[in-house]
């Protein structure tokens, strides 16, 4: 199934900027919200710096410029009105998220409406929504360039339809889609996590360092990269919003253990602020 010819992005940041890449890299033409123009001119050196780097890699698949040449990143949200799919990919704050899916669904009223949450409810995002059936979750992969998975939510008004096309576009992406019913974490969120909040009470209890913890996951259980350095890469405080969403809607199994909330607070974020679990 080909891709829709014009794709939206509601949020520049890493997540945002590398759903972009992808479809980009497959042939959309892709425009970018953001809050302002500062941070517009910053997710658009932020979009244009994965494809040189893909570009580098030759792994692009086409010519730089004219990949380039289908970006457009601006603070209009009006610019989404042709668009044919908008991903929400701003941050994991239920009220900014179901704010934004409002408006993209008032600006861009032929659009399918996606997104990108890794554990908030699809049924409850769709709440303030007038075409629920119309709407999906995309929960990408962080880095989304090179990672192979996307994780399709279906709520329970979302058009039977819909699911088959978005199977179709992770395939055009060239990734590999699962299918879950929307529920709490979905299916990676809730597993990553768990293995995570383990992995930090281990660490807490001395059992060994962060460094052998993950050891034992990449090369006892084959894992690509251990629970506390994906930690580190996916954001303290994302990991701990996640948390705390699970073990309120799920059960005190996930409740964040105390070094997760001290090095938030500290504001050891992981690699975007240069200190988590690991030195960056």
């Amino acid at each position: 199934m080909s891709l829709p010819a014009q794709v939206g992005v509601f949020g520049g940041g890493r997540m945002g900027a590398g759903i972009a890449h992808a479809f980009l890299v497959a042939g959309s033409a892709v425009t970018v919200i953001e809050a302002d123009e500062n941070a517009a001119a910053a997710a658009a050196e932020r979009v244009r710096s994965s494809l040189q780097k893909a570009a580098a890699r030759n792994t692009l698949g086409a010519d730089l410029d004219e990949v380039a040449a289908r970006l457009s990143v601006t603070a209009d949200s009006g610019a989404l009105a042709a668009a044919d799919l908008v991903v929400e990919a701003v941050p994991e704050l239920p009220d900014l998220k179901a704010t934004v899916l409002a408006k993209v669904e008032d600006v861009a009223p032929g659009a399918v409406v996606a997104t990108n949450t890794s554990s908030l409810s699809i049924d409850q995002l769709a709440v303030g929504l007038g075409r629920p059936e119309r709407f999906i979750g995309l929960h990408f992969f962080n880095p989304v360039p090179i990672s192979e998975l996307v994780e399709i939510v279906v709520g329970s008004k979302t058009d039977a339809g819909l699911v088959t096309a978005a199977q179709g576009w992770v395939a055009a992406l060239g990734k590999t889609a699962i299918t879950v019913s929307d529920s709490p974490g979905f299916a990676s969120s809730r597993l990553g996590v768990a293995i995570a909040l383990e992995a930090m009470r281990m660490l807490e209890d001395g059992v060994a360092t962060a460094e052998d913890i993950d050891t034992a996951m990449t090369l006892g259980y084959k894992h690509p990269m251990g629970p506390l350095r994906t930690t580190d890469i996916v954001g303290l405080d994302v990991r701990l919003a996640i948390a705390e969403h699970l073990a309120r809607e799920v059960g005190p199994r996930f409740e964040p253990p105390a070094i997760l909330r001290e090095k938030v607070a500290a504001g050891h974020l992981g690699r975007k602020t240069g200190q988590g679990f690991y030195t960056w």
